[in-house]
């Protein structure tokens, strides 16, 4: 019987989504979906920046430029990176084999692929289970389909939002895969989102982009940004609603795509190969946000600090070395303060003279724990979101090729 635990979601109108288990690394899986967009649609896109791109992604960006798609396909177990001209026309063969059974053009079909690096592609795998994926597409297939994006991931990844605009209801749902391999620079490992708003595709790039901004774009497991990463936001129109630039309708938009996008990305940080905990990083006073960022990120990629999580070990001074590390110029050090929750832990350059160590232990040991920097030298913020490195996310990565 098939596992239908998954989080809550909306189906939106004129999307439909089917899955199946094409053998693509393992038998018995799912690892194929198929998501079909109404004819009308309007599709936009972010994609990885890392120079050694997948060549889903280098076939995705083509087909996407010349029309808006009407399929997406999605397969786990194969990322066909680092494949060269081979996978580029492997990634091809799969989208005209699609087109072929939908009946439309293969330049309506974008390829997403996720898993192992430098492998063929399973060509005939892939085109052997499209059959039985078209078959299973259904618009409330979004459950099914984040089971069957997954990889070393533990848990589906769905969230919705609904509004009202012009007295009618407006949708927005999304799905994500993500574990390992996170740093995105664009967005995540692979996201796909879907509203049944009507959006032209300069609006809805720009949309996009802004949500992926301040969600994709603030976490990270491990520093290690992924040569697939893409995410995708599709418009059907099925609702009605019409949103126009600069309209109350296109604020109203965003605030709920931007909701879709940091729930999606949470879980993801939540789901880190091995973690035990999720961080919030807030770094406040900064001169401009890239100092805030630069603060922040310098704190979720330290080893030290990642680690001193796992072990519930309230050791502040790799928190205040880290901020030390970031490489801002004339940081004035008595002016920093640091805190744990609403613990603080240190002020005026050294330990606060009110902490105890019994008040950060009992923050440490929560799942959930954010830390709060103010550098007070200006009025910048910024958050990100990241994890702890467990003993798991080194047996995982040890073996994935396993």
């Amino acid at each position: 019987m098939a596992d239908t635990h998954h989080p809550a979601f909306e189906p939106v109108p004129g999307i439909r989504l089917g899955t199946a288990c094409a053998g693509i690394k393992k038998p018995g899986r799912r690892d194929l979906v198929v998501m079909e967009l109404a004819p009308g649609s309007t599709a936009a896109a972010v994609f990885t920046r890392n120079a050694f791109c997948a060549a889903p992604v280098s076939v995705a960006r083509e087909h996407l430029h010349q029309g808006p798609p009407r399929y997406l396909l999605i397969n786990t177990g194969n990322a066909n990176a680092g494949t060269g001209a081979a996978g580029l026309a492997d990634a091809r063969q799969c989208c005209a084999a699609l087109a072929e059974q939908a009946g439309c053009r293969r330049e309506e079909v974008l390829p997403f692929s996720t898993g192992v690096i430098g492998e063929p592609l399973p060509v005939t795998r892939i085109t052997d289970g499209l059959p039985a994926a078209c078959a299973a597409l259904d618009a409330a297939g979004w459950g099914e389909a984040a089971h069957g994006i997954l990889t070393t991931d533990t848990v589906p990844k769905l969230a919705s939002r609904q509004i009202t605009l012009d007295g009618r209801t407006v949708t927005v749902t999304g799905m994500a895969k993500g574990s390992g391999m996170i740093r995105p620079d664009m967005a995540t490992m692979l996201a796909f989102i879907a509203t049944d708003a009507a959006i032209q595709p300069p609006l809805l790039q720009e949309l996009l982009q802004q949500a992926a901004d301040r969600s994709f774009n603030r976490i990270t497991v491990d520093g290690d940004t992924s040569t697939n990463d893409a995410c995708l936001l599709a418009a059907t129109g099925a609702s009605g609603v019409s949103v126009t630039a600069g309209s109350a309708g296109a604020s109203a938009l965003y605030e709920a795509l931007q909701a879709v996008c940091v729930s999606l990305a949470r879980a993801i940080v939540r789901d880190g190969e091995g973690a035990t905990k999720l961080i919030n990083i807030v770094v406040n006073g900064g001169r401009d946000e890239a100092e805030s960022l630069a603060v922040a990120y310098t704190l979720a990629h330290s080893p030290l600090v990642k680690t001193a999580f796992f072990a519930s070990d309230p050791n502040w001074g790799r928190l205040l070395a880290a901020v030390g590390r970031a490489g801002l110029a004339d940081l004035d050090v008595e002016k920093v303060s640091l805190w744990l929750d609403d613990v603080l832990l240190a002020e005026a350059g050294g330990r606060a003279a009110s902490y105890t160590e019994e008040q950060g232990q009992k923050v440490m040991e929560q799942a959930e724990i954010t830390v709060t920097v103010n550098l007070q030298r200006g009025e910048a913020t910024a958050t990100v979101w990241t994890c702890d490195f467990s003993y798991d996310y080194v047996r995982i990565n040890a073996e994935y090729r396993t």
